[in-house]
């Protein structure tokens, strides 16, 4: 099946004739001051954000446009110095390990299918990027993808030979000054001036992108959090290096998780752009699934989990809810009873698969990553129909692949109580503050934000914001994140480091 719908694109960037702007634009030939900072030793500490990962890929032109290295050049106005990177060496991304692809390459807009961006991965997916090419030398840019609070923290997470069992970060192999040495004792060993901290989204987002599926990722515990985030700082404040910390943004404000609709299935989305076709598909799966589920639902009392498909409107997806009572002995029961042979045939596998099976609903938010699955086929038991194989149209979804309505509640109940932790520790050490999470929100708003007339906001493709992995940034979503701490710096050590263009950075390249 072809890709779903995301959304409908209009022009790249909405330009409007205002020259208002959403920041303090700082062009002015002043004399730049550091203030009560120091900036000759300036070093980033954080994950995939920190690292200038975008496009599902850590590449060459990302880490260049990370918001640590705009932030570095403002510094360098006022005596800051050498900002080093460990930079990959190419531009499609992706990792190996001992020859083995561990890490996909960049994705890139290969076509667009009824105003929806086709996607495919760079280099036909094939990395050239070894993990075991260890580099040497101090880096001022410490950004590790995929890493967590505690991770930071942790002796040996740059060690090669933790990677296969995934105790170690391949990211961190690569410039780890040892295999036993820690992210946090490579910062302290580097003796930093100035520092910028933003961790901590992957104890929240790992989980939410795997539909909130423990056997996938686990969401961390505030408590725990807080334990690891506040030894993290105390160690940082050993080094007596001043600095600016970051908070998380909610799940709810990326395009990751807010792109795809629950209701993704209409007669040409099934009938792949064949409306008759679509619409065949749809009279097979009512006669078939979707009436007598419907009915035998409705008879026990949840009618409210499966209504039949419809020809002229946009249809839900099929899902597996775990918090649902289990109705599969019902359904095996009144399917066994029901006189129709196919459903007596098929009785005990209905019940099997369908016992907590419901239709998606508007609260229900569905991952890009979920995407590519829908419609794919799904190993079916020997005698069951091949047409009841298609994941999230006949067959549900499993759990990994729906947030819903109350794990997304969960989760940005537990990103509240970090970022309190977080907001705590900025206060109680005298560090500069960032509100990343009231940015993400406004960039989320209906009316975004705007530099000389580029308006920018959290759209799928089109905001300008946020790269195809619908996750992290683009250069200009870094930018804008650049500026932020740049004025929480400001504010708080007197410095006046000049605000950056985002209109100056690369967005979404278009085919």
């Amino acid at each position: 099946m072809k890709k779903l719908y995301i959304s409908t694109l209009a022009a790249t960037l909405l330009l409007t004739a205002s020259c208002e702007t959403d920041f303090d634009n700082s062009t002015e030939d002043v004399v730049v001051t550091s203030g009560e900072a120091n900036f000759s030793k300036y070093v980033s500490l954080g994950n995939s954000l920190t690292a200038g990962y975008r496009d599902g890929a850590l590449y060459l032109d990302g880490q260049k446009e990370s918001y640590p290295v705009m932030i570095s050049e403002q510094m360098k106005r006022a005596g800051g110095g050498e900002f080093k990177v460990p930079f990959v060496d190419d531009n499609n991304g992706g990792l190996l390990f001992a020859g083995n692809k561990i890490a996909n390459t960049k994705l890139y807009i290969k076509s667009f299918t009824n105003g929806s961006p086709d996607l495919d991965s760079a280099n036909s997916g094939t990395p050239a990027i070894e993990v075991t090419k260890v580099l040497t030398g101090g880096f001022n840019n410490m950004g590790v993808p995929g890493a967590k609070v505690a991770h930071l923290l942790a002796p040996g997470f740059g060690n090669p030979t933790g990677v296969p069992n995934k105790t170690a970060n391949p990211y961190f192999v690569r410039f780890a000054s040892s295999p036993t040495t820690s992210v946090i004792a490579d910062f302290i060993s580097q003796k930093p001036t100035f520092f910028t901290l933003w961790i901590g989204n992957n104890d929240a987002l790992l989980y939410a992108l795997a539909g909130a599926d423990d056997s996938v990722e686990t969401l961390t515990p505030a408590e725990q959090f807080g334990t690891y985030y506040n030894l993290l700082v105390n160690q940082i404040k050993t080094t007596g290096a001043k600095g600016v910390i970051a908070n998380i943004p909610s799940v709810t404000s990326i395009p990751s998780l807010t792109t795809i609709p629950y209701n993704p299935l209409t007669s040409s989305v099934l009938g792949q752009g064949n409306v008759a076709a679509g619409e065949a598909i749809i009279d097979n799966l009512n006669t078939n699934l979707y009436g007598p589920l419907s009915q035998i639902l409705t008879a026990i009392g949840a009618g409210d989990r499966i209504k039949p498909l419809s020809k002229t409107s946009t249809n839900p997806l099929l899902m597996k809810d775990e918090s649902l009572t289990n109705l599969g002995t019902q359904i095996a029961a009144a399917a066994a009873a029901s006189g129709n042979p196919t459903l007596m045939a098929l009785s005990g596998y209905l019940g099997a698969t369908y016992g907590q099976a419901r239709q998606t609903n508007s609260t229900d938010l569905i991952p890009l990553t979920t995407r590519g699955k829908i419609g794919s086929a799904q190993t079916l038991p020997p005698g069951v129909p091949a047409s009841l194989g298609a994941r999230g149209i006949a067959y549900p979804f499993a759990d990994k692949y729906v947030l819903t309505s109350k794990e997304a509640t969960d989760i940005n109940t537990a990103i509240a109580a970090y970022n309190v932790i977080i907001k705590k520790a900025a206060d109680d050490n005298g560090f500069a503050f960032v509100d990343a999470n009231a940015k993400m929100v406004e960039l989320n708003s209906a009316s975004g934000i705007q530099w000389d007339g580029v308006r920018y906001n959290a759209k799928f493709v089109t905001g300008g914001a946020f790269s195809l992995d619908g996750v992290h940034l683009t250069g200009r979503g870094y930018a804008i994140i650049a500026n932020e701490f740049l004025k929480a710096i400001n504010t708080k050590y007197k410095s006046n480091l000049p605000m950056i263009s985002p209109n100056s950075y690369s967005g979404v390249k278009f085919p």
